[in-house]
């Protein structure tokens, strides 16, 4: 009996699935230790920056296996903030991302890949301006563990460059692309 019920014991620990060490985070917005940047070419003299200040999002994450994370995002468009109100007008307009149209982006991750210098490939869907295209988010991991409030967390930053002909996004002047930078610190749930 001690045999049976050792083996049963075995063979369940051994078909869990893989997933199983993974921890699910929230992306810590409320306590502003998360942003979503980007940076566009103007004119070809200098760049604009700016950020959005509404998002949301989680993920799953195991150092241990990071081909298992997952990661969902979604960004409130109509909080373009580039710091200049009437140009922000003019890039949440029709003339740009049409935030009163498309008023959320989404990101879904379908893989994430550990690369050879140790960072992350993330990919997965990312629908701005009512198109969805597959785009990479090249990752590093900056670390985890215990907070100074109890909880424990783990933060990432990343980057990506999306042509803006790809989603229906007017290009003007010099500026075809637009460059994002990502710094998420997720509390452990």
């Amino acid at each position: 009996m001690k045999k049976l019920l050792l083996i049963t014991t075995l063979a369940s620990v051994l078909t869990l699935p893989t997933w199983v060490n993974a921890a699910d985070y929230k992306i810590d917005t409320s306590g502003a230790h998360a942003s979503v940047n980007f940076k566009v070419s103007h004119l070809g003299y200098s760049f604009i920056q700016g950020r959005f200040n509404t998002f949301s999002g989680n993920f799953s994450f195991d150092a241990n296996n990071v081909e298992a994370s997952k990661v969902a995002v979604s960004i409130d468009t109509s909080s373009l903030d580039s710091n200049h109100a009437e140009r922000d007008k003019h890039l949440r307009s029709a003339d740009f991302i049409n935030a009163s149209k498309f008023s959320t982006a989404t990101f879904v991750s379908n893989k994430v890949v550990k690369n050879a210098d140790g960072s992350l490939a993330i990919s997965g869907d990312l629908t701005l301006h009512g198109v969805t295209k597959n785009i990479t988010l090249q990752t590093q991991f900056i670390g985890e563990g215990s907070d100074p409030w109890g909880g424990y967390r783990a933060g990432f930053e990343a980057t990506t460059r999306l042509q803006l002909k790809d989603f229906g996004i007017t290009v003007m002047g010099a500026s075809s692309y637009v460059d994002m930078d990502l710094h998420v610190e997720g509390i452990k749930q």
